[in-house]
């Protein structure tokens, strides 16, 4: 059965499947358009995420923003996730166990907007969801599955190292044409 994004965010809003949950000031289930052919997921909530209980509203999320928007995209035709839906301590990697305490909820929010795309934004993504560890081998090749996943940088690895932002730009406007393509 196919649950209501506001049901699962509410799932998410109550949870303590990890320890995180208890440390939160606000969880993170993600937002944008419940019908969006391209969802994007990352990795967890950072600090001004935690803050405000939006997905990546931060330095990383402007930059994201402004890539989409070069692509011609809005958030608000995309939807916007991470794999962890609460704020790890230090913005530190999140552990496996949180990962899998959170994974239910995004294969809920998946199934729920049925997006013909999938951009996965950054390693941890690309593992939990595809078991790929190595983005710079990966990135640009759209993997079919139950449907198209393509791997990227995550924007704040493009912050730390400028020089991934073309591939990002591009992937964004690859993903964005598989997902709007009427083939």
């Amino acid at each position: 059965m196919r649950e209501s994004l506001e049901t699962i965010a509410g799932e998410i809003d109550k949870c303590t499947r990890c320890v995180l949950g208890r440390s939160r000031n606000h969880a993170v289930p993600g937002e944008g358009n419940r019908n969006a052919r391209l969802m994007l997921i990352g990795e967890a909530p950072g600090r001004e995420e935690d803050e405000k209980g939006r997905p990546f509203v931060g330095r990383a999320g402007r930059l994201l923003t402004q890539v989409l928007n070069d692509a011609g995209l809005t958030r608000e035709e995309v939807f916007i996730t991470s794999v962890i839906k609460c704020r790890p301590p230090n913005n530190r990697r999140p552990r496996k166990k949180e990962i899998r305490a959170c994974l239910p909820y995004l294969r809920k929010q998946i199934t729920a907007i049925n997006p013909r795309v999938i951009l996965l934004l950054g390693g941890v993504a690309a593992e939990s969801l595809l078991g790929i560890r190595k983005v710079g081998e990966a990135r640009g090749k759209p993997i079919r599955k139950d449907r198209v996943y393509l791997i990227t940088y995550h924007p704040a690895a493009v912050l730390r190292n400028i020089n991934l932002l073309s591939s990002l730009s591009e992937d964004i406007r690859l993903a964005k044409k598989l997902a709007y393509s009427e083939t």
